[in-house]
């Protein structure tokens, strides 16, 4: 087996498949390594082609070479024991290191190999492989510590492979960090991280020491410069905008950071070819827009570009098929058309009230309390200033019994302040 290898670099099964020595194929695998496509490419790597391509699974194994590598490929297509078997004999030393990993990772009854020994390419696909070991048992130091030292052995020869994997380590150490963000009303965490589960927070500490999830995207970004995996990048900017947002704090300038994150991600992500990023790189675009402070005179102007950006993402997340992610940006939208400067305020509010109602007929709203308690706040809020008091009453006096039922004094005693304000317009009106 001629090293390096492009492992890593490419998405899907192409990014496990090893290539076969072929005449001048250290200059082939240079770009490989970039990313970049041969112009013309060799007999014997026609698989490969058709793998990037798209092709389905009988194209790529037909063409297949009658090599080891073909062997290791055909394993990896078709993870069997007798493919197992027969890839095991042809292989030698170092490609055993790496079937043993396939292996583990597509579910064979195996143990990562040792990694101590290899380099390049072999020993960042042996490292990642003790990552996703750890992942699996909970370890997440060491699953942390495993990503970074496959990214840094890799990194000089293998850009691309280097970059995933420092996305991937950041993406795990933001799903062990981000905790919600206090955001516009109602409004949710920027979606493309996780909360918090439990975990060590020395851990934490001692991993965001080596590299944050904020210099980790940055890092993979620098990687992917002048490449063309455009869908990548476009991910990665969508990620550190999650990162920079959830770690604002409310501060402008950070919040500002990742609003360009956001539009950079929709350089690259696509309606058609991208529709769940697209979207949320929308959302959170707007989350962002909308939770900048609400006292200066771009306000209504960031609430318009808000409610644009949500009718964007709620063109993919409809109720059926993304009840939650709706449910946000349903919520988000009411929210932000009632602070859109318009000569048509009170239609405006009429749609919110109406969106609200909405949300309110999921059962995963309808079922949960303090969500429910919510909506009905914001919708008994826009009722008031409707002058719809008869309407606004009743569900600010629902919305006030749930959040105290359930612990949520500081929001009980908001919707307090709603309610005694209806009750002083109401006698003013009687004078």
């Amino acid at each position: 087996m001629f090293r390096p290898q492009a492992i890593g670099v490419f998405p899907g099964a192409a990014g496990f498949f090893l290539l076969p020595e072929v005449v001048g194929h250290q200059a082939l695998i240079t770009k490989l390594l970039r990313g970049e496509p041969p112009e013309t490419w060799p007999e014997a790597w026609r698989f490969f082609r058709a793998a990037l391509s798209g092709a389905p699974e009988e194209t790529v194994l037909s063409l297949l070479p009658d090599a080891p590598e073909g062997r290791f490929n055909r394993f990896v297509l078709r993870p069997e024991a007798e493919a197992f078997r027969a890839a095991l004999a042809a292989a030698d030393d170092e490609m055993r290191l790496l079937l043993q990993a396939a292996a583990w990772r597509l579910g064979f009854p195996v143990e990562p190999p040792p990694y101590e020994g290899a380099d390049g390419e072999i020993r960042a696909f042996l490292l990642a492989t003790h990552a996703y070991a750890a992942i699996a048992s909970g370890d997440w130091a060491k699953a942390l510590s495993f990503l970074y030292d496959a990214a840094e052995s890799v990194r000089a020869l293998s850009p691309i492979f280097a970059a995933r994997l420092y996305a991937e380590r950041a993406a795990l150490l933001q799903s062990l960090t981000v905790q919600p963000v206090p955001v516009h009303a109602a409004a949710p965490p920027p979606q493309g991280g996780t909360e918090a589960g439990a975990f060590d927070a020395s851990v934490i500490r001692s991993a965001t020491d080596v590299q944050s999830p904020v210099e980790g995207y940055r890092t993979a970004l620098k990687l992917l410069d002048r490449t063309a995996f455009d869908e990548m990048r476009g991910e990665i900017w969508l990620q550190l905008g999650t990162a920079l947002q959830a770690e604002a704090g409310g501060q402008k300038s950070a919040l500002l950071e990742a609003v360009r994150c956001y539009h950079e991600a929709l350089k690259w992500l696509k309606r058609d070819r991208h529709p769940e990023a697209y979207a949320l790189a929308h959302m959170n675009l707007a989350v962002a827009y909308l939770s900048m402070p609400m006292h200066e005179a771009r306000h209504s102007l960031r609430a318009a570009l808000a409610v644009q950006s949500l009718r964007e993402a709620l063109r993919h997340f409809t109720k059926e098929t993304h009840p939650d992610l709706w449910a946000s940006a349903t919520i988000n939208l009411a929210n932000a058309i009632q602070h859109v400067k318009s000569s048509h305020l009170e239609d405006n509010l009429w749609e919110a009230v109406s969106l609200y109602e909405e949300v309110l007929s999921l059962p995963e709203v309808r079922d949960d309390p303090l969500r429910r308690a919510r909506v009905l706040a914001n919708q008994g809020n826009a009722l008031a200033h409707l002058g719809a008091f008869s309407r606004a009453v009743p569900r600010l006096e629902e919305a006030k019994r749930l959040f105290a039922a359930h612990g949520d004094a500081e929001a009980a005693q908001a919707v307090s302040a709603v309610l005694a304000e209806i009750d002083r317009r109401r006698k003013e009106v009687q004078r």
